[in-house]
């Protein structure tokens, strides 16, 4: 065996090659330029065997083939130039790959990601573990990149147009079966014979190109592809709205190689590659990568991590706190409820999200049931004597979370960490009668929890350091980004989402109409409008905790007069049917997925006419500005500790347009502290945005807010 640094190259006595791929001190396999000459030196090795009859390349970690390329040599990156040379020397490399005489086989197991997966798709057949783990996909367009080492034209080559151009367009990733059925890999084996699998497929003869179903060939072809990039296109531009230039030139360049040929497409690839990584939405993505990965390392690892938890609750949150911790941490979790329908409703959720992944053939019906026994329920406390953790998710009334808390102090471990998840109320406040108050905390999550990525941690005065430790170990296993945040009003996301909200509805009693205001914050980059927001959280959830937060921080926080009449007509939303929004009509509920239309009723409630006046942009400003402001509040306060985790707070939490990010150097003007480093659009625009904020002039009914 002759050992390279990060490739070892071994010929069995049946003359196939080994190649095991194994990054010294780095836990995942990253692809990196300075590798070149290593693999440039194996191919080289392989072909002048004269004797070698077939290749393997598979992985010397536990857990991951090859998890990406490695981003951070772009930010090394002077211009385009430089970034388009990496992906033309990558191109080159795979390209030596494809054209070994012999056939070449991906041993696939756990993350083959980005350019991992660009290496598997310059082998001639790739084989992957059935493991849970096992991932394929391609996910450039999430850091507002493309496939830069040939993935744009040999993936839409092998599975077809319209999959590739879903799985490049979205990011997503095809599990063992899914990649099976694509045509993406040959064959689906245990890790137990992963090796001696791929052994076997390359002593075969290399097979010629995988010849497509009829379907794709038909897609295939100059007419019909035509019509599926058009479609694509407008599809794209309606959901980007113009925000993200990646996935637009991601299409030109897959339309180029299909029309021209492949060296028209490795061109025409490797160039939009370089003019992407110098665009700012690009540079934005990545610097939330990167804050994003750092914020999950910087933390402390707890003495004794959760083995078993316990759940307070059985309604929505209770039920996808359950199912977070179940299927994702694979943790035991005991669920408690006052009634036993409240303990079926929460293992109902798990079993509906389970079985739809069964529908997607993602898991068998045995790994189903196999997760499922994660979870039970009780109506008592039997069973809470094992829980490290339990989190609570009950009514948001103070007496009750206390009477919670002196309740598993008397049925639960000693050593328990009680979290709640409270949306509002003060930590101190539920462990104030509480006998081991350093073990109590609150762990906030956003709904629905299977979905929102964000966990608010927050510890009080006397909260230990083990007790934060435990729930930040147990919210990264759940799939989570914490973030520690102060024990105040509204603690960190609902402080910021109040103004924002408000500033919204001050647009409204103006005469703004509610769908002039929701497309302007949708066209600024939001996932939702905010009076959209309102509707899907519930009016009277998302307007309970204002009146907190103006008795804590004054008037700022307070609501337009006229929008108690909204309040006071039983307007909940969507749940309840009536919000700013219709949801049936004449009797008819409306069909899903068709255009939303305001109810007009509002207009009448609030004694207004609506008529666009101001600009999208300008409402747009208000809003985010507003947010903005009480960012900065946040952060001089110390609500929150850095810049940073304000930006990933906002962007992981409320949608904040992530496309804006940038990184610059921040002052507090109330503080006179300096913020450094790479802090995003979000605390960033504190240059247009420091407090007190300079108020817009158009006149505001019903009084100055």
């Amino acid at each position: 065996m002759t050992e390279i640094a990060v490739f070892s190259l071994e010929v069995r006595p049946d003359n196939i090659a080994v190649i095991t791929v194994d990054v010294p001190g780095e836990k995942v396999n990253t692809l990196r330029a300075s590798f070149a000459p290593e693999m440039h030196a194996i191919v080289r090795r392989l072909r002048e065997n004269r004797e070698l009859e077939g290749v393997v390349i598979i992985s010397g970690k536990e857990d991951n083939f090859i998890a990406s390329a490695d981003i951070t040599q772009i930010e090394n990156c002077r211009d385009a130039q430089e970034a388009e040379a990496l992906a033309r020397q990558g191109q080159q490399i795979m390209a030596e790959i494809a054209s070994l005489p012999v056939p070449v086989v991906a041993a696939i197991h756990g993350a083959c990601l980005g350019g991992g997966l660009e290496l598997a798709l310059a082998c001639h057949r790739r084989i992957c573990s059935d493991d849970a783990n096992t991932r394929l996909g391609l996910p450039e367009v999430q850091l507002g990149l493309l496939p830069g080492a040939g993935g744009t034209q040999r993936l839409p080559r092998l599975i077809g147009i319209t999959r590739a151009l879903d799985m490049m367009l979205t990011g997503r990733q095809l599990r063992a079966r899914q990649a099976l059925s694509a045509g993406l890999v040959d064959d689906v084996v245990p890790q137990s014979i992963l090796l001696d699998s791929a052994v076997a497929l390359a002593k075969s003869q290399r097979p010629r190109q995988r010849r497509l179903p009829v379907r794709d060939r038909i897609l295939s072809g100059p007419l019909a592809r035509r019509l599926v990039i058009s479609m694509a296109t407008k599809k794209m531009r309606h959901q980007t709205r113009g925000n993200y230039p990646a996935p637009e030139r991601l299409l030109h360049v897959v339309s180029a190689g299909l029309r021209h040929g492949r060296s028209s497409g490795y061109s025409a690839e490797a160039q939009a590659f370089g003019e992407l990584a110098m665009t700012p939405e690009s540079r934005a993505l990545r610097q939330i990568f990167f804050a994003s990965t750092a914020l999950k390392k910087e933390r402390a690892k707890p003495t004794r991590p959760a083995r078993r938890v316990g759940i307070l609750g059985g309604g929505l949150m209770g039920g996808g706190i359950a199912s977070v911790t179940a299927l994702k941490a694979g943790l035991p979790v005991r669920l408690r409820d006052v009634r036993e329908e409240g303990v079926c409703h929460a293992l109902a959720y798990s079993w509906s999200l389970l079985t739809q992944r069964v529908h997607k053939r993602q898991i068998s019906a045995a790994e189903r049931a196999k997760q499922m026994a994660l979870l039970s329920g009780t109506t008592d406390y039997s069973g809470f004597r094992q829980c490290d953790v339990v989190l609570e998710a009950v009514f948001e009334e103070l007496a009750l979370k206390q009477r919670m808390v002196e309740e598993i102090e008397s049925y639960g471990a000693s050593d328990a960490v009680f979290a709640s998840n409270t949306s509002s109320l003060p930590i101190s406040d539920i462990a104030a009668r509480a006998q081991r108050p350093q073990q109590v905390i609150g762990l906030h999550y956003f709904s629905p929890v299977d979905k929102m990525p964000l966990v608010e941690v927050i510890p009080h005065a006397t909260t230990s350091p083990e007790t934060i430790a435990r729930v930040q170990d147990l919210a990264l296993r759940q799939g989570k980004t914490p973030i520690v945040v102060a024990d105040r009003a509204g603690f960190y996301v609902n402080r910021i989402l109040a103004p924002y909200i408000n500033e919204a509805l001050w647009c409204l009693v103006e005469g703004e109409p509610i769908e002039h205001i929701d497309a302007a914050l949708l066209q600024a980059g939001f996932p939702v409008g905010p009076l959209q927001l309102l509707d899907e959280v519930g009016i009277d959830v998302g307007t309970k905790i204002i009146p907190i937060l103006e008795q804590a921080y004054g008037a700022r926080f307070r609501t337009p007069e006229r929008v108690a009449a909204i309040l006071s007509g039983d307007r909940k939303g969507k749940k309840n049917g009536r919000g700013f929004y219709l949801y049936s009509a004449q009797g008819r509920k409306i069909k899903k997925g068709a255009p939303k239309q305001a109810d007009a009723a509002i207009y009448t409630l609030l004694q207004v006419t609506p008529t666009a006046r101001q600009p999208a942009k300008d409402i747009a400003s208000r809003c985010m500005l507003m947010m903005i402001n009480e960012a900065v509040r946040c952060l001089d306060e110390n609500v929150i500790a850095s810049a940073r985790d304000g930006d990933i707070g906002a962007i992981f939490g409320i949608g904040f347009p992530p496309y804006s990010w940038r990184a610059v150097s921040l002052s507090s003007a109330a503080g006179g502290r300096r913020y450094c480093g790479a802090t995003g659009a979000f605390i960033s625009a504190l240059r247009r945005a420091l407090y007190p904020l300079r108020r817009f002039t158009s006149p505001r009914p019903g009084g100055a807010g």
